[in-house]
């Protein structure tokens, strides 16, 4: 999921699980549960190409082995900087359930949405998906804000961040209206005048902070859930209509749909077809052309690593071949999910 999400979730999770022991457990959540996407701006994430970017982005700082190394170092040395800063003789065992627990929440959200997770790195590049929530759902970032501003001070300087991060949301739900369902439009401002009542009476306080960062957590996880039980019977039906269309060998899936809680789109695949309900497309990957771009040049190895269902366009005129994951793009020469590699 996205790192503002990240970071609220990680925020609300520290907060719920270590506030009375750990000092500022909600700062120290969120910068746990950014540590995977942090960890990669050491390995040269600023200079990334494209194709670089989908074979190392999610990769061994994502995975199982990558959290085993972070985590203790994480520990450590926020212990250790604590410690040292404020004479505080850190609780080990709170900060170990703070840190483990939130970086493991980042793992989780990026693994239940359609984008994928690969825990086994370095040993198995294959990718994992639960496609219940979609890689940004507003909610994720709605619920633990308003958390955590019901359990901040009654001043303008928790209250001003607050509305900064809020407004953006508005702003961005609002400007994207076109792929945003209405309902959720409404629901954004209900929880809005909550918000707002909430804070005026003081529903919860610095006092009962806890309370409210766990009931935020609390309610994401029934939400995620929700959609768990939902994605069940979708994927069923996908799974039927697959095998009736390509037959038993068939690939699918239902993929998460942004802005759209509890829809997703369907995609089903044979070996010379994508297609979903109202298209298809060729997939034309057993051209010998295509075959040596996949296998033998970086750019096509990695489109093929990370495509769920890669599809190739040979243009014979300017001698180029265009690979696609249809999960993004199904034509178009460029954007997200396309890459372009010129033939020898």
């Amino acid at each position: 999921m996205d790192n503002l999400a990240h970071a609220l979730v990680g925020a609300a999770l520290g907060r719920a699980i270590a506030d009375r022991h750990v000092p500022r457990a909600s700062l120290i959540g969120a910068i746990a549960a950014n540590m995977p996407d942090l960890a990669e701006t050491f390995s040269g994430y600023w200079g990334w190409s494209r194709s670089q970017f989908l074979v190392h982005h999610r990769g061994i700082t994502h995975s199982l082995i990558g959290a085993l190394i972070q985590i203790p170092v994480l520990i450590l040395t926020i212990g250790l900087i604590t410690r040292a800063r404020t004479q505080w003789r850190a609780p080990w065992r709170w900060l170990t359930l703070c840190v483990g627990i939130t970086f493991a929440s980042h793992l989780f959200m990026d693994w239940q949405g359609s984008y994928g997770w690969r825990p086994f790195l370095p040993w198995s590049n294959r990718w994992f998906y639960l496609d219940w929530v979609a890689i940004v759902d507003p909610f994720f970032w709605l619920v633990p804000l308003v958390a955590l501003a019901w359990g901040s001070e009654r001043h303008w300087t928790p209250l001003s961040g607050v509305l900064v991060i809020g407004g953006f949301i508005g702003v961005l739900l609002v400007g994207r209206h076109d792929i945003v369902a209405p309902w959720v439009l409404w629901v954004y401002a209900g929880l809005c005048l909550v918000a707002i009542v909430g804070w005026v009476r003081y529903w919860f306080g610095p006092v009962a902070r806890q309370r409210a960062a766990a009931l935020a957590v609390l309610l994401l996880v029934l939400y995620s859930g929700a959609h768990a039980i939902v994605a069940a019977a979708r994927k069923r039906e996908v799974r039927q209509v697959a095998e009736h269309r390509f037959g038993a060998g068939a690939s699918w899936a239902a993929l998460t749909n942004i802005g759209q809680p509890f829809t997703w789109e369907a995609m089903y695949a044979s070996a010379d077809t994508v297609a979903s309900d109202d298209w298809k497309v060729a997939r034309r990957l057993r051209e010998p052309a295509v075959v040596h771009t996949i296998q033998d040049t970086p750019d096509g190895r990695a489109i093929a690593q990370f495509a769920r269902f890669l599809t190739a366009e040979v243009d014979t005129a300017s001698n180029i071949i265009y690979l696609r994951d249809a999960r993004y793009a199904r034509v178009g020469r460029t954007g997200w999910g396309v890459t372009a590699i010129r033939m020898k």
